[in-house]
């Protein structure tokens, strides 16, 4: 015959043929692709990290893109710039020359005991206050080279430079306490006498009594108490905590009044002119407008 030879295909044989068929036309992935996926996965996930945990640069005063320079200010023996702020009689009249040294969020113009004393007070005691930015602050150069004593160090040559003789007082506020202390232990031999004003507790500190320790801990807002944990466990966070959006940071850093006692609310009307030199440095440092 001609034609060709007919051949008899079993229902089986055809079902078998086309799931061979189908599955070598499948899409197959590479091998090792959800690895390699992974991989770049967990990559950019550390990156974004790393970016987040890392504060802006700074932006250094008198540099073409930074803040212009507006304060008196000394030049440390390292070439850093020291801004500072006098109050009082002059230091060639004075009796007591003090150096006032800020806290948290806070700059020379936060001078609270040149502030508060009145001027009778003032004239009467001969005293003359001077208030400096501290590092990073205010128009203050940032030292990227800090150190605990390096700060007793730029106390000593700011007095040495505005001539307050071999002897001076120290005065801390808040988490300027911590700076007295590096006075205290570093440069003793100048200080004629030093103060601390409602500084800031270390609630880890072992010569603290646990059971007061315990107590003023629990007395804070919940918040509060998460960033106290932050800085203390994980320092490297810091700066992302006290600037992510998902859980309530610092009401300090949030410059919430929750945390005040009725008398300091009525007190805070007093430091409503902070408002004007703290929106300049958040302008020219950071270009933000609130």
């Amino acid at each position: 015959m001609a034609g060709g030879v007919n051949r008899k295909i079993s229902a089986a044989s055809a079902r078998a043929h086309t799931r061979r068929a189908k599955q070598n036309s499948s899409f197959q992935l590479p091998p090792g692709i959800f690895t390699k996926a992974l991989v770049a996965l967990f990559i950019g996930f550390s990156a974004w990290t790393y970016q987040a945990i890392q504060p802006p640069p700074s932006k250094i005063i008198g540099s073409p893109d930074g803040p212009p320079v507006t304060a008196p200010f000394i030049k440390l023996s390292d070439g850093r710039r020291l801004a500072y702020k006098e109050h009082g009689v002059p230091k060639e009249n004075a009796k007591h020359k003090i150096v006032f040294v800020h806290g948290f969020d806070s700059c020379r113009h936060d001078a609270v005991v040149a502030e508060t004393l009145s001027p009778e007070t003032v004239e009467d005691l001969g005293i003359y206050i001077v208030s400096f930015d501290r590092p990073g602050y205010g128009e203050s150069d940032p030292n990227p080279k800090r150190t605990v004593k390096g700060m007793a160090s730029d106390i000593e040559e700011l007095a040495d430079q505005l001539g307050l003789g071999h002897r001076f007082y120290v005065i801390g506020f808040s988490m300027g306490g911590q700076v007295l202390w590096s006075c205290l232990k570093y440069i003793p031999h100048r200080l004629a006498g030093a103060a601390i004003l409602a500084p800031v507790v270390n609630y880890w500190w072992a010569g603290f009594p646990a059971n007061l320790s315990t107590e003023a801990y629990s007395q804070q807002l919940q918040q509060d108490q998460w960033a106290l944990r932050v800085s203390h466990y994980t320092p490297w966070l810091t700066y992302f905590w006290n600037t992510q959006k998902w859980f309530p940071a610092s009401s300090v850093v949030a410059h919430s009044r929750d945390i005040l006692s009725d008398q300091d609310k009525e007190l805070m009307a007093k430091l409503e002119k902070r408002g004007t030199y703290v929106r300049y440095y958040l302008v020219t440092h950071t270009g933000e407008t609130n």
